[in-house]
């Protein structure tokens, strides 16, 4: 190849190369959402019909090319947990704060007893419909609790899938939120809980600009008035961003 047919080519290689969309999932893209969108009360692009299928449009999209190819590789990828709207999770919460001052725990017990692995009302990943709660369909026997820790590993039904998804799930924009990292805090470790970073992490971006404890308060949530201002930055910092670095 002649020198100047060699510069013309890389010339438009290069020039190529700066057209192709960055990988990047924060810096990149600049959306706004509204309050509504980011505490579940109500997202335009969420699409889908049952609780199952509930997600956001962009994520829906992606978590088929995801299912198609776990499918070539014998791995029924199911659903059980995709987006949750405010009601939905205020009902869930309200109903273990209930059940655990019932049975003589402090309202403040039952409050950090429910977030070891449930969200408060207006802080779940879940509202945006970016985020989902998948097994193996396929797996045979079927546990009577699938959402179990122990299920992923060892011999586990599940832990085809989870090594899977270790290897490829990354490709299709999912990560898994809550990792099993000793230094990490807040929520138990969720091996089937994965979130699609393209929409998440700008999502979580904005959610970060809204006071929690005023929508908590203004929400009217059952034990909101034991909320502490310590008790709410400790919950933001721990649970709401001691998360995958990926999903940051």
């Amino acid at each position: 190849m002649k020198r100047k047919e060699f510069i013309q080519q890389s010339l438009v290689a290069t020039l190529g190369l700066t057209l192709i969309p960055s990988l990047g999932f924060s810096s990149e893209i600049i959306q706004t959402f509204t309050r509504s969108q980011l505490i579940g009360k109500g997202n335009p692009d969420i699409v889908g019909g049952s609780y199952t299928s509930k997600m956001h449009k962009d994520a829906k999209e992606a978590f088929k090319k995801m299912k198609a190819a776990a499918a070539e590789a014998g791995i029924s990828i199911e659903v059980v947990s995709a987006y949750r709207s405010f009601q939905r999770q205020k009902e869930i919460f309200e109903g273990k704060y209930n059940r655990f001052t019932k049975q003589g725990l402090s309202p403040t017990q039952a409050i950090e007893k429910i977030i070891e692995y449930s969200t408060i009302p207006g802080t779940s990943r879940h509202h945006w419909g970016t985020d989902i709660d998948i097994i193996d369909g396929g797996a045979s026997p079927r546990p009577k609790s699938v959402l179990q820790p122990e299920l992923f590993h060892g011999k586990g039904p599940f832990c085809k899938l989870k090594e899977w998804l270790d290897k490829n799930a990354k490709s299709f924009g999912f990560f898994e939120v809550y990792t099993d990292n000793a230094n990490r805090k807040g929520f138990k470790y969720e091996p089937w809980h994965f979130s699609y970073a393209p929409v998440s992490v700008p999502m979580l971006q904005e959610y970060r600009k809204l006071d929690v404890k005023q929508i908590l308060l203004e929400e009217k949530i059952k034990g909101a008035n034991h909320f502490s201002d310590a008790f709410i930055e400790k919950y933001r910092t721990e649970n709401i961003l001691d998360i995958n670095p990926k999903l940051l």
